[in-house]
């Protein structure tokens, strides 16, 4: 409903594209849109609910690291929404200044950072958690991050980068990875609690990503039974190959693990063994130290 009140003069002419622009049922959509236009359905019986400003934050979130320049149509195909309320939302996030195009692609401009600022500039863990990655940085020579858990993904809200790349990706603060294949999202996944866990189980697809990649739920269940057991959580080209990844649970005052760190290195430099002996002690001091600054 919200739609048919804001929608430009066009609105007609785009109602007839959309009606042609919905997923057939004879195929069933893939995961990804399942995110966005099952959540949105399932939402729209809510009168307060606005379903335009659902579509807009959807369409903001199908770019990503590999596809940071997308069309009309490729958007549609990864969110579920059609192709005429996907035109919309880009126009509108346009003239706002969060989008660029040049004719057919579009791509996110800066100003789209602001929308992100307040919530890191809000909560005290990546402020307080840098100088302690920086830290870890410079006494392992290895680039050392911070993670929470959002949804499905891990959210990078603090990193001590090095100079030396080990990942076909980038990544930075705002990065997004999935939690089921990293050690982060192991570290963070194990300790979250029994109904939490059972959401996240039914709902994941544990999509393979390397030969190396742990993909169906009971020997994820395994690896996170592993990691309450001992503490952390070590990924080994699961995610990548070629990378390997040891990540420590941050607990904050209460006990309550509120984030992951970790150090990832290149698998041919260092054994599982050598990253036990000489990076856990490294974490494991780090993070009891933030964690001690921590108020739940």
């Amino acid at each position: 409903m919200d739609d048919a009140r804001s929608d430009p003069p066009e609105a007609a002419a785009d109602a007839a594209d959309e009606t042609v622009a919905v997923p057939s049922r004879a195929a069933p959509p893939p995961a990804a849109r399942l995110l966005a236009v099952d959540e949105i359905e399932a939402l729209s019986g809510d009168p307060n609910f606005m379903t335009s400003l659902a579509r807009g934050i959807a369409v903001i979130r199908a770019f990503s690291e590999r596809k940071r320049s997308l069309t009309i149509a490729q958007i549609s195909q990864k969110t579920g929404i059609p192709r005429a309320a996907v035109r919309r939302c880009l126009y509108t996030l346009g003239q706002l200044g969060y989008v660029s195009s040049d004719s057919r692609n579009f791509s996110l401009l800066p100003k789209v950072l602001s929308l992100g600022h307040a919530y890191l500039a809000a909560t005290p863990l990546p402020v307080l958690a840098q100088p302690f990655l920086d830290r870890v940085r410079d006494t392992l020579h290895e680039a050392c991050s911070l993670a929470i858990l959002d949804a499905e993904e891990i959210l990078y809200v603090a990193r001590a980068a090095s100079t030396t790349r080990i990942m076909s990706v980038d990544l930075s603060v705002g990065s997004r990875l999935p939690a089921y294949c990293t050690s982060m999202g192991r570290a963070i996944l194990a300790y979250q609690p029994a109904a939490e866990l059972e959401r996240y189980l039914a709902t994941v697809e544990l999509r393979p990503r390397t030969g190396r990649t742990i993909s169906t739920r009971a020997r994820l269940i395994e690896a996170l039974e592993q990691v309450r057991a001992c503490g952390y959580a070590l990924v080994d080209q699961e995610l990548e190959l070629g990378l390997r990844s040891l990540a420590v649970p941050v607990r904050d005052l209460s006990g309550r693990v509120v984030a992951a760190m970790n150090v990832s290195v290149g698998a041919s430099r260092c054994s599982p063994p050598e990253m036990e002996a000489q990076f856990l002690p490294v974490l494991l001091g780090a993070s009891a130290e933030l964690g001690m600054q921590l108020v739940s």
